[in-house]
């Protein structure tokens, strides 16, 4: 691991160190060697719960570290989290029963109305969500509703543009975590309000592929509150050792059903109270 890396993001490089201190060090780089050789190819993989089991947490994450930690030192910078996997509709196209988490990244990131390369990630799908950036960091306190919501500069409407490295999502919740909770893109609307604005848990979402409906949903169905679902990943991150801080961006999880997109879409998201977003997937 480079000085650099250590030096842009040390509580991480600290985080993925104490994470491999618990696990079988030789099945992390052995599933860490598989999913960065699909990216690195652009073909996607076997799954790796054969290396690091269905749902070991502790080495799923030590795997997405240890991804991290790789590409910081290549240049990147996280900018944020993601929370995958919170709503009941995408639990069940993917056959798991708990919330994760994953970076983001700066070269991830899209501004609405962009064209997306289409293969700037594999297998993708697409899926709308509340953004939210954050004032304050989340670091100590009770991490509650309150906190959180004080915590909250502005929200604003999302695409999440989920790939995944393995083979046709074929993934339990150890694949998935590993691979960086299946994080691709994310484009962000041009819309922002507070809280005092716009109650997440009541938003209405509707995404168009085409101008066809693709996917609808609401705020509940994200951990029953956008809101609770920032609340799970502070906890999360802080028991990980890289609490959330001011100027970073959540992606607060799925309003409804996430769905595959092919070269030359068009994605539109509109959410109530926050307006739309819309990505365009390049022709090749």
């Amino acid at each position: 691991m480079t000085r650099a890396a250590r030096a842009k993001h040390p509580t991480l490089v600290r985080m993925h160190e104490t994470l491999s201190s618990r696990v079988d060090s030789a099945a992390v780089i052995a599933a860490a060697d598989r999913l960065r050789s699909a990216a690195v190819n652009g073909r996607p993989t076997r799954p790796v719960r054969d290396l690091i089991g269905h749902n070991d947490i502790t080495a799923a994450y030590a795997v997405q570290q240890r991804l991290a930690t790789e590409r910081i030192a290549t240049g990147a910078n996280v900018v944020g989290r993601k929370i995958g996997l919170t709503s009941t509709a995408v639990q069940q196209q993917l056959g798991v029963d708990r919330p994760d988490f994953g970076l983001l990244f700066d070269d991830m990131a899209y501004d609405g109305g962009d064209t997306v390369p289409y293969h700037a990630v594999l297998q993708p799908r697409v899926e709308a969500e509340i953004a939210f950036m954050l004032k304050a960091d989340l670091a100590v306190g009770p991490l509650d509703a309150t906190q959180v919501r004080n915590a909250i500069s502005y929200a604003t409407p999302a695409l999440e543009i989920c790939g995944s490295r393995i083979q046709d999502w074929d993934i339990t919740f150890g694949d998935t975590v590993a691979d960086n909770a299946s994080a691709g893109a994310y484009v962000l609307g041009p819309l922002r309000k507070t809280l005092d604005q716009i109650e997440p848990r009541l938003v209405e979402m509707q995404m168009t592929i085409n101008a066809t409906v693709a996917s609808t949903g609401n705020g509940a169905a994200c951990l029953g509150d956008p809101i609770d679902a920032v609340v799970w990943l502070a906890r999360q991150a802080r028991e990980f050792g890289e609490p959330l801080r001011a100027g970073q961006l959540v992606l607060s999880g799925a309003l409804g059903p996430m769905r595959p997109v092919q070269p030359g879409d068009t994605v539109t998201a509109t959410i109530t109270g926050l307006g739309k977003v819309t990505a365009t997937f390049s022709h090749e």
